[in-house]
């Protein structure tokens, strides 16, 4: 069985002291400080917001109004001292006065039934929570995948400066040997130049690999969302699983992908859509009632109420109904093919991490054994130059052979460690670990 790849954060060989930022450390950073987490945090608080709005439609509504109004419009006046109590059949009804009248009421709405609108509005709502939290979990399991390539692109930056501090060294060496050589009358001075020549360019390469460790370093912090990691709280390595992944993966792994849910779980809002559309057809029964006070401001309020069911339903609406039905079922057709892409794709996604993590494993395999190869040529031949029986080319070649092998290790250890987080992050197992974790 693999050795899961954020595991070997457990056996990463450290500096001296217990400084060194751990993976895992670097991980538990990413998932509280990384904007697109905190972002997407949010949006399942909105979500679940949601619901409860939703849910409210269970609820009755009740409402208050206050409203002071004067006139002498006949109608109107009439109406006002009707709710008042106060008409006098003596009256001219045809020249009121001024009438004034303060109403306050008190109203309340309750829908009894609507044939199950409410209900799929809160399916709908609980569904979307649902795709809202897949998506955060989806996107921790592609960023703790992130930050390890990034912990691994520092690791691997550090070693490519070490095998370049290596290689300067030795054609410092190389240098110091031909210009004694020179002065002994053993060599030509053409040998210096070249190791000259050589040497500028080694330390060229170096520049670059210690400014490579600086943009490593910009790039993870930037994952993480803080600036917690630096060269001198890195460790100095990380160490390899023992065991080569599976040749063949378990597709099936895939069904519990986030991604896959989420797309699923759309494809259930949309159906559940599609039933609401259709529902609409359908009338609405609601039941209200109101408690009016009215008073002419001067005198005592006088009391009403009033209560009735309504059912309500259109008969014709432009085609808006028909049109809602038809553009609903093609959004939950949508929806489902959009699920089955996911799927096909998924597949892939884990079929080409089993096949590059197998790739990355047989490549180091391979370095591994050309390491000892090339410090053993480039040993035999500086002690032959130093003698004088190996020319500057023989030299320049098992310098070059071996810093360009010792690369090319570096390289195939940190992208094995990388192609194994990557295997994991297609078998969604990264967040699930660090689920259990937390």
């Amino acid at each position: 069985m693999v050795v899961p790849a954020l595991l070997i954060a457990a056996s990463l060989s450290s500096l001296p002291g217990a400084s060194a930022v751990s993976l895992d450390g670097c991980v538990g950073a990413t998932l509280r400080n990384n904007p697109d987490l905190r972002a997407a945090t949010e949006r399942v608080q909105a979500a679940t917001a949601a619901i409860k709005e939703a849910q409210s439609a269970y609820y009755p509504m009740l409402a208050g109004s206050t409203t002071y109004a004067r006139t002498d419009n006949p109608p109107q006046a009439f109406m006002m001292m009707l709710n008042q109590r106060s008409v006098s059949m003596q009256s001219d009804f045809n020249n009121p006065s001024d009438t004034d009248n303060l109403a306050l009421s008190l109203g309340v709405k309750y829908r009894l039934y609507d044939f199950g609108r409410r209900g799929l509005d809160n399916e709908m709502a609980r569904r979307g929570s649902e795709v809202s939290r897949l998506v955060l979990r989806g996107l921790q399991n592609a960023l703790i995948h992130q930050v390890a390539r990034g912990y691994y692109t520092v690791l691997q930056a550090g070693a490519f400066v070490t095998v370049q501090e290596e290689s300067v060294k030795s054609l410092e060496e190389s240098l110091r040997v031909a210009k004694e050589r020179v002065k002994a009358g053993g060599a030509v001075k053409t040998d210096v130049l070249n190791l000259e020549v050589q040497l500028a360019q080694a330390r060229e390469d170096l520049i670059r690999a210690r400014n490579g460790v600086k943009l490593s370093l910009a790039a993870l912090n930037t994952a993480i969302g803080t600036n917690m990691v630096e060269s001198a709280n890195m460790p100095a390595k990380a160490e390899l699983p023992g065991n080569k992944p599976p040749e063949a993966e378990d597709l099936s792994v895939i069904q519990n992908r986030p991604e896959l849910l989420a797309a699923r779980r759309m494809a259930q809002i949309q159906q559940a859509a599609l039933r609401k559309a259709r529902r609409q057809y359908l009338p609405a029964i609601n039941a209200f009632g109101s408690v009016d006070w009215n008073s002419a401001v001067s005198t005592d309020f006088e009391r009403s109420y009033f209560v009735g069911v309504a059912a309500e339903v259109d008969f014709f609406d432009g085609f808006r109904k028909s049109a809602a039905v038809s553009g609903a079922g093609a959004q939950q057709r949508a929806a489902a093919a959009e699920a089955d892409k996911a799927a096909d794709n998924l597949r892939l996604d884990l079929t080409s991490a089993s096949i590059q993590a197998g790739e990355a494993w047989d490549r180091l395999d391979v370095v591994r054994k050309s390491i000892e190869n090339a410090e053993e040529s480039l040993r035999i031949t500086q002690q032959r130059y130093q003698q004088g029986a190996a020319n500057l080319p023989e030299l320049l070649t098992a310098q070059t052979g071996l810093t360009g092998t010792r690369t090319r290790n570096v390289a195939a250890q940190y992208d094995c460690l990388t192609a194994l987080s990557n295997l994991e992050r297609a078998r969604g197992q990264l967040v699930e670990r660090y689920s259990r974790q937390e």
